[in-house]
Order: C-alpha cells, then structure tokens, then sequence
C-alpha cells in the first residue's frame, strides 16, 4: 500500500460549508426515507433490492461528502501539472469509481442480510441471540480502530495522492484512481458502518453520530488519535450491549 504525504496533517482545513453540505445531505436523505420499519432489506426480488442499493447510495453520498471533497481536490492538484483540460470531467470520473466501490458494499450488505433473514425464520432461536452479537459487533469495531492496519487505511483516505505527486490525465487513471480511494475509504469505515448496520440504518442519531466519526477522523488534524477517541468510545458501547444482552446489567 503506497500513500504518500504526511497523514497527521491532512484534511486539516477543511471547510466548514463542506461539512455543513455533508449534514444537510444527511438530514435530507433522513427526510424522503420511508418510516423506520419499513426499509427493504431483503427479499422481493430485483426491485426490492434496486430499492435498497438506492437508498445505500443516498444514504453513503450523504455520509461520505465532507472527507470525499478534499480528496477529489487532491486529485485535481496531481493532475493539474499535465495543462490538461479535461479536470472536470476526469475528477467526475474519480467519484464514478469511488461510489462503484460503495455499490458493490451495498449489494454484499443487501446479500447478508437476505442469508441472516432467512436463517432467523428457519431457526427462530437465532433472533434471541441478535442482541448479544450486535454487542459484539461493536466491540469488535472499537477495538478494530486501534489496529495498525486501521490506520493504513485511514492514512491512505487523509493523503492519497500524496502531495507533490502528479497523475496522468487519462480516463484509465482517474477511474482506477475512484476505485483505490473507494476500497480504502469502504475498508478504513468498515467497523464504523457494521456498528451503524446494527443499531439500525433509519435511527437518525446513529447515522448522526457515525457520520460524525467517520468524518473527524478524515478530516481533524490529528486523525489517528481521533480514531483511537473514537474505537474507545465504541468499545464502551460494546461492553454495554453485552453486559445487557447477558442479563448482567
């Protein structure tokens, strides 16, 4: 994995305005959803799941706004030294492959939840055991935020390209350029997005909060510490879902 730049300092001076669009964004895909409950997570065919990659993708676009902008200008910067003219349409191209990388995450989620739902029918005992396991699902994101190779990842998101680097002006480039950030972004929020998947996708709070973290830790100064913050946080929330899970609390 080649990141190049100084990831302590990246992102540091992002707009206010870009992370306010990213909370309108927010609110407004909260709007125009239907109420909780009625999500389609599974089943009905190829329209019901039309409708979901939909709503994941508004719902990713709303989310990942704020730290997506910087690295799209970062992107314009290293293409900048070719005199290309084409900078709007290659940096369209950059996005294109970002979200075909979110697609792709929203079809994998909308499959596992298709399996997880017809196992809960076919064994009924399955779903007593859903508060214990969304407990540790997110512990296991909290701890994951310590990880070295969270913080690969989160480098990768803070710097790539790095500064001084310069990119080809081709179509190949950019596209396969949206894809490497995608995998990195999809990657570094892993954890961050299974704890928003189950505690609930409609609970505005949590899609709130998650989207909150996912951007400090893109875009504060000192973003490893913010994530460290973050996975502590989580973890905390962890133990509680567990300890009430088992009754002990």
């Amino acid at each position: 994995m080649n990141c190049e730049g100084n990831p302590g300092r990246a992102g540091a001076a992002a707009p206010a305005p870009v992370l306010a669009a990213g909370a309108a964004a927010l609110f407004a895909w909260y709007a125009f959803m239907p109420v909780p409950g009625t999500l389609p997570m599974c089943g009905g065919g190829t329209r019901t799941a039309a409708s979901f990659l939909g709503m994941w993708m508004a719902m990713m676009a709303a989310m990942m706004l704020p730290s997506l902008l910087p690295m799209l200008r970062r992107y314009r910067r290293a293409v900048d030294a070719s005199g290309t003219s084409h900078k709007n349409r290659l940096t369209a191209l950059v996005g294109l492959g970002y979200f075909a990388v979110w697609t792709v995450a929203g079809m994998a989620v909308l499959a596992m939840k298709t399996v997880l739902a017809a196992a809960g029918t076919r064994l009924p005992t399955l779903a007593h055991a859903v508060p214990m396991l969304s407990g540790v699902v997110v512990l296991g994101a909290g701890a994951l935020q310590f990880t070295a190779w969270k913080a690969r990842q989160l480098a990768c998101c803070r710097e790539a390209p790095g500064r001084g680097c310069i990119l080809p002006a081709d179509s190949g480039t950019a596209w396969r350029h949206g894809l490497r950030l995608g995998l990195h972004c999809s990657a570094c929020c892993a954890g961050l997005t299974a704890t928003l998947l189950v505690i609930g996708i409609m609970d505005l709070r949590a899609m709130a909060a998650v989207t909150a973290a996912i951007n400090a830790e893109r875009l504060a100064p000192a973003g490893e510490r913010v994530a460290r913050a973050i996975g502590a946080v989580a973890v905390a929330a962890g133990l509680f879902l567990v300890v009430r899970a088992s009754g002990l609390g």
